[in-house]
């Protein structure tokens, strides 16, 4: 990871974007967030500064093959390094990304354990007192819940062996197109598992597609759920397109009023899906921008 200096680094900040100061009021409001899975092309750095002129409280680091905080990257000067910025910044890390499906060979399951390991490890690095939680999607096809949930249980209660030993929560996310695709589902899993370790990462999008309320999905599942990701999605279960929060029909004033209400004190960090980045011409920079302002008033932040 090619850096600058400190002094370097902060002096580059364009004057049109001026660095937002920590604000002091910020553990009152529920903490906005933006995953860097939507910033791959972008230097750590330069990502991190963008998010935080913006507006964001602080971002998810996406740890998987090919992206700027990919483990195997960062020596210790770097993370030792990385650390450093986000505390000049007042940038918090939310969360770790992950995509480890768990329905696949033994071996499969092995090297998930490995980049487990490896993901609570950066995160210890990089926060000590407070290891930012990892998440991950877990995989399958909706038609293998069945057959597979007792399977998908026992091997979830490793990774909760592992968060017990890096004192990291472990949050898996329903997905509309994976085995585990209903809050019913997860609340079994939450119940099987049966470890503070594991719990759950909240995204309203998949839930829609499969004809869920927003109060019923968030009454069933805020119980277990240590994490929220956030974006908008139009379409059914069998097709569909993920789009940016507030291009779709989701309500984030109900939204931000329910976990309120629910003292949620987990974050809510956007996500920007492939479907959007992959995209020809694609602004990740303008997309946190507008992401934020259609979150902002919600959430009790200026635009």
């Amino acid at each position: 990871m090619a850096l600058l200096t400190r002094r370097e680094w902060l002096c580059s900040v364009p004057a049109v974007l001026p660095l937002v100061p920590a604000r002091a009021d910020a553990p009152k409001m529920i903490s906005l967030g933006f995953s860097l899975y939507g910033m791959k092309t972008l230097a750590l750095v330069d990502a991190m500064k963008a998010c935080r002129t913006i507006g964001y409280d602080g971002v998810e680091l996406a740890l998987m093959p090919g992206y700027p905080a990919e483990p195997k990257s960062l020596s210790a000067a770097d993370r030792k390094e990385l650390r450093s910025r986000m505390k000049d910044l007042g940038l918090s890390v939310h969360s770790l990304m992950e995509n480890l499906p768990e329905t696949g060979t033994d071996a499969v399951h092995k090297s998930n354990l490995e980049r487990l390991k490896a993901a609570a490890e950066l995160g210890q690095a990089l926060v000590p007192d407070a290891p930012p939680l990892i998440e991950t999607i877990i995989g399958g096809k909706p038609a293998e819940w069945e057959k597979g949930k007792e399977k998908l249980a026992e091997r979830l209660g490793a990774w909760a062996e592992v968060g017990k030993s890096a004192k990291t929560v472990i949050a898996i996310k329903p997905h509309v197109n994976n085995a585990l695709h209903t809050p019913e589902g997860t609340v079994w899993l939450m119940k099987q598992v049966n470890s503070p370790w594991v719990k759950l990462a909240f995204d309203y999008s998949h839930l829609q597609l499969r004809g869920f309320k927003l109060a019923d999905a968030l009454g069933t599942m805020l119980p277990h759920t240590a994490f929220i990701h956030v974006k908008d999605a139009k379409g059914t279960a069998e097709k569909f397109e993920f789009l940016l929060p507030g291009e779709g029909t989701t309500d984030y004033a109900e939204f931000a009023k329910l976990l309120s209400e629910a003292k949620f004190a987990g974050a809510v960090v956007v996500e920007v899906s492939a479907m959007i980045s992959n995209k020809p011409g694609y602004d990740a920079v303008a997309a946190a921008k507008k992401s934020y302002a259609a979150l902002a008033p919600a959430f009790g932040r200026k635009k």
